[in-house]
């Protein structure tokens, strides 16, 4: 990181030397980005956010915050204040069904499927546009699209040399710091974009604090027909364990309590934190091959490590392959510790992507190879008994390595001056393998699939009105923890039918959007309760379930500098034919209860 800082320094005071703006210069648009966007006539329930509205809207807090405002969209925080760990669910999916790209490169964890911008903190303070899609939207590498999608874009041009300085201040003894730079184009063909971030707070609920640090550094060489841009995207993150959720009668009296650390006597364990690093190094070259044809190629590697810390009471010593103690008669078993659970991978691959256009036809083909290596391994820090703890001690450590194959087209074709059709095919081949799990270290896996998602719809547009219908089907593989299920409870991939229909209205001054959705799912993942072969609850298959609903959105504008905006979404989120398994505290084992048709949880049958 130190390295990082010097070499933004030495580059912006290049950059500030050797300044030379060309005003008549014109530049290849990020095509990295256009392969994973909606256009503006493609049939697909989307919105678009520029950087004038990104910093708007945008204090430091995470990525959701900034987005909260969208159709369909509900967040959280562990903190309370959107510092910290956050989360993100859109149509009521969470974040291991909506696909997250940084300019086309995948971002979810290629195991759990989740997002994690806590990683990369303030990377909002980057961001030159965002797109959110909502349904299946468009292909795209990574995780399965069955929600949504993020597509977060950093790499667009900035023209106009500017250092900027932010500096945000809070509650719960919340500050951010950032510095900005932005060279502008020099020496005809080069740019560097700089960015340093420092956020710290206590966060709302107690001891959830957060001390956040990102860099970003992105050089470029652009001209006519060609742009060669590095990116290095680095973040660290120390916060407090804060996920644990509380009963009822105790979020009633202590809104703020916090579980974590208190197996420790008295006052709870200081240093329940979690601690990661993060670093992505991007690679894109971006030709015009001629009047109709471009060329994007991307290579990238996404570096993780760290681990989260826990103070565990009367921890049994074998367990962590510690030796009993024997203290004169007495032999002591067990012990409270503290323990540190490590995950270190590499995500790593190489994507690519041809653009056709023409009058009539716009034309994307690309795909890209992809392949993660993650291990998880634990170590004991300390014991309050004088065991000795060997050199080099693992009580548990696993491998994990997933590869994918994936190929996508989308051809999109003006068949009169008012109607387009859009059709897109997507190839996914996943292969997933795991050396067995913490709590299950002889349980292992091996899985490969091959998906074919494809979709089709059609768009009418006529001056400042737009309808649209599409249709579409996806599967996806199920995460690391539905793995653990056990060896006679393989869960299957997941598979949707998303219908779409919707209406907009376009003017200087006002803006109305009307969409229908109708995404009815088969074996879709949800935890029912039941406790699988390690005695954990774990996501199981469920034959059929859906989610329906309108989403309602409008902008007026009166005066140039004032603006209403707002949206509301109605939706019905069933289950069918579900079974729930309870906990038979009085008779042990587990109760049933079948339900011919319930909600899905965590999905509001209003939101806006």
């Amino acid at each position: 990181m130190k390295f990082m800082c010097a070499c933004i320094l030495m580059l912006m005071s290049l950059a500030v030397n050797c300044q030379t703006l060309l005003e008549d210069t014109t530049v290849l648009a990020p095509v990295e980005v256009l392969a994973s966007r909606a256009t503006d006539k493609m049939p697909v329930a989307k919105n678009n956010l520029s950087r004038a509205e990104i910093e708007k809207l945008n204090t430091g807090q995470d990525l959701p915050f900034v987005l909260q405002y969208l159709p369909s969209v509900v967040i959280n925080s562990d903190a309370g204040n959107g510092f910290g760990y956050t989360g993100i669910r859109i149509r009521g999916t969470d974040a291991t069904r909506i696909n997250v790209t940084l300019n086309g490169i995948p971002y979810n964890d290629a195991e759990s499927q989740g997002t994690f911008f806590v990683d990369i903190p303030d990377f909002a303070s980057s961001a030159g546009s965002v797109q959110v899609q909502r349904g299946l939207g468009t292909s795209s590498v990574g995780t399965g699209s069955f929600g949504g999608s993020i597509n977060i874009s950093t790499n667009e041009i900035n023209r106009k040399q500017e250092t900027r300085i932010l500096t945000t201040a809070g509650s719960y003894g919340t500050l951010r710091n950032a510095v900005l730079y932005n060279s502008g184009i020099f020496s005809k063909n080069f740019l560097v974009d700089a960015r340093l971030s420092r956020i710290s707070s206590n966060g709302y609920v107690d001891r959830a604090s957060s001390d956040l640090f990102a860099g970003q550094l992105s050089t470029a060489y652009v001209s006519k027909k060609q742009n060669l841009r590095f990116n290095l995207i680095s973040g660290k993150e120390k916060t407090y364990l804060a996920w644990n959720g509380i009963d009822k009668e105790t979020l009633k009296t202590d809104r703020t309590f916090n579980p974590s650390g208190t197996e420790k006597p008295g006052e709870p364990y200081e240093n329940e934190t979690d601690n990661y690093w993060q670093h992505h190094y991007q690679l894109f070259y971006n030709r015009e091959l001629n009047k109709k044809w471009k060329l994007n190629t991307a290579m990238f590697l996404t570096r993780g490590h760290g681990y989260y810390e826990q103070y565990k009471s009367e921890a049994t010593l074998a367990n962590y392959f510690l030796p009993d103690y024997t203290d004169g008669a007495d032999t002591i078993t067990s012990s409270d510790l503290v323990r540190r659970l490590h995950l270190n991978n590499n995500y790593y691959g190489m994507l690519f992507s041809f653009h056709h256009r023409n009058s009539k036809r716009n034309l994307i083909a690309g795909g890209g190879y992809t392949k993660y290596d993650g291990k998880h391994f634990g170590t004991v820090e300390s014991v309050v008994i004088p065991v000795k703890i060997p050199t080099n001690l693992r009580w548990y450590n696993n491998h994990a390595n997933k590869t994918e194959l994936s190929a996508f087209i989308k051809w999109s074709e003006r068949i009169s001056k008012k109607w387009e059709t859009f059709t897109d095919v997507q190839f996914r081949m996943p292969n997933y393998s795991i050396n067995g799990f913490r709590n299950n270290p002889e349980l292992k896996q091996d899985h490969e699939w091959v998906f074919v998602n494809p979709k089709a719809g059609i768009s009418f547009t006529h001056n400042r009105y737009k309808a649209y219908f599409s249709a579409g089907f996806a599967e996806k593989e199920p995460n690391r923890d539905d793995f653990e299920a056990g060896i006679n409870e393989v869960p299957k991939p997941e598979n949707m039918l998303d219908l779409e229909l919707g209406y907009e209205y376009k003017s200087q001054k006002a803006f109305v959007a009307v969409n229908f959705y109708y995404m009815y799912y088969r074996d879709q993942l949800i935890l029912t309760g039941k406790i699988n072969d390690v005695g954990a609850y774990t996501r199981t298959n469920t034959d059929k379930s859906y989610r329906t609903g309108v989403e309602l959105q409008g902008t007026w504008r009166p005066l140039h500098k004032l603006q209403f905006a707002g949206n509301l979404t109605l939706s019905e989120n069933k289950i069918l034919d579900f079974t729930e398994y309870l906990d038979d505290y009085d008779n042990g084992g587990q109760a049933e209860k079948f339900y011919s048709k319930t909600n899905i949880s965590y999905s509001p049958a209003v939101t806006g």
